[in-house]
């Protein structure tokens, strides 16, 4: 696909055309990617060089902002969404009724089996963009896996209520797995410490109907990307520099050189000197990868998720998952078949069908 992005003095005029493909590309896509995202799905089609990946942000926001796009064209950020949102039912009350009773015929489709009865492990899944929660969202659901988005460290809400997912789990005999998939960068590589330090800080917590904190020293943390090899093997994009949250940076190259960075403040970096930096920096160089980077090749990426999972479950987890299933569609085809409900609810959708065509 030829497209070529909106800069210079016909910037504006270019913009729709530019909206026009990205939409185009979204329909291949299947599902929404965040305004960052765009920039290195249009990295991994060639259509631009990773330093192309700002302006893109740029672009995508600047036409949702103008109209050209929808404004929920791009991944929405559930922790902004607003809650409370109440529409009113479009159906009659007697097609409302009529929905009932034939959910009634298929309910055993809809009730939840306790997935993990005589499983080995429970796992869930944090990510660090919400790129990749989009992305592995499918394959996460398949094997009842939830999955979040990291919301930074400080989120204390978020890591009690996996917590306390892990700590019923354990309580039932399962062996606990985190699964981790973020940033290639120093403290991205040092993600199981910080995760594992976070977690610890909330074992003495408890909740208002009595439950006590997590302690998670028997937890498995497993952080499967991104890392070295699968970045090389996947030609991501590299960001040549070591910029950090708080607006500093941790190094830069000088004459050839790698020398110390400088905070916000411009004052020496103090994180410089520690072992994992100098490690980092040996290994790899001031750079990075950045987990959306992922997005460059899509399939590749579910099937990392997806191997990753099957390595805790085995590969036989969706057919001992459909085995389960189908136990509680026979339980509720011998309900109705015991009581007569099939009958009754059968008999009363005729009656509504016949009010229906009254009302013709």
């Amino acid at each position: 696909m030829e497209m070529v992005l909106p800069k210079g003095r016909n910037k504006q005029a270019k913009l729709p055309e530019f909206a026009e493909k990205l939409k185009e590309i979204s329909d291949l896509i299947g599902f929404p990617i965040s305004s960052r995202g765009w920039g290195y799905e249009l990295e991994g089609r060639g259509i631009i060089t990773k330093g192309g990946i700002d302006s893109v942000e740029n672009l995508v926001n600047e036409c949702r902002e103008l109209g050209l796009l929808p404004v929920d064209f791009t991944a929405h950020e559930d922790a902004r969404a607003f809650t409370g949102i109440e529409n009113p039912e479009e159906k009659s009350p007697m097609e409302y009724i009529k929905s009932i009773l034939e959910g009634v015929l298929e309910c055993q489709e809809w009730y939840t089996p306790d997935w993990w009865d005589g499983e080995e492990y429970y796992i869930q899944m944090l990510v660090e963009k919400i790129d990749l929660k989009t992305l592995f969202k499918d394959t996460c659901e398949e094997y009842h896996i939830p999955i979040a988005t990291a919301k930074g460290w400080s989120s204390i809400i978020q890591r009690a209520e996996y917590a306390r997912r892990f700590k019923e789990a354990e309580e039932r005999g399962l062996k606990c797995v985190l699964l981790y998939c973020g940033d290639h960068d120093p403290d991205g590589l040092r993600i199981s410490n910080f995760i594992m330090d976070n977690l610890y800080q909330l074992r003495n917590i408890s909740w208002k109907d009595g439950i006590e904190g997590y302690d998670p020293v028997n937890l498995e943390i497993d952080r499967f990307g991104l890392n070295y090899e699968y970045i090389m093997e996947n030609d991501l994009t590299w960001i040549d520099n070591l910029e950090t949250g708080s607006g500093g940076y941790l190094a830069k190259v000088v004459g050839g050189r790698i020398v110390q960075g400088k905070t916000k403040n411009g004052k020496p970096h103090p994180n410089f000197n520690l072992p994992y930096i100098q490690e980092y920096l040996k290994n790899y160089g001031v750079r990075k990868v950045e987990a959306n980077a992922i997005l460059k090749n899509v399939d590749s990426a579910r099937d990392l998720c997806r191997k990753v999972i099957e390595k805790w479950l085995g590969d036989d987890a969706l057919d001992r998952f459909e085995e389960k299933r189908g136990m509680i569609r026979k339980a509720f085809e011998d309900f109705r078949g015991k009581t007569g409900l099939d009958e009754a609810v059968v008999a009363a959708l005729e009656i509504i069908n016949k009010e229906e065509e009254k009302g013709d």
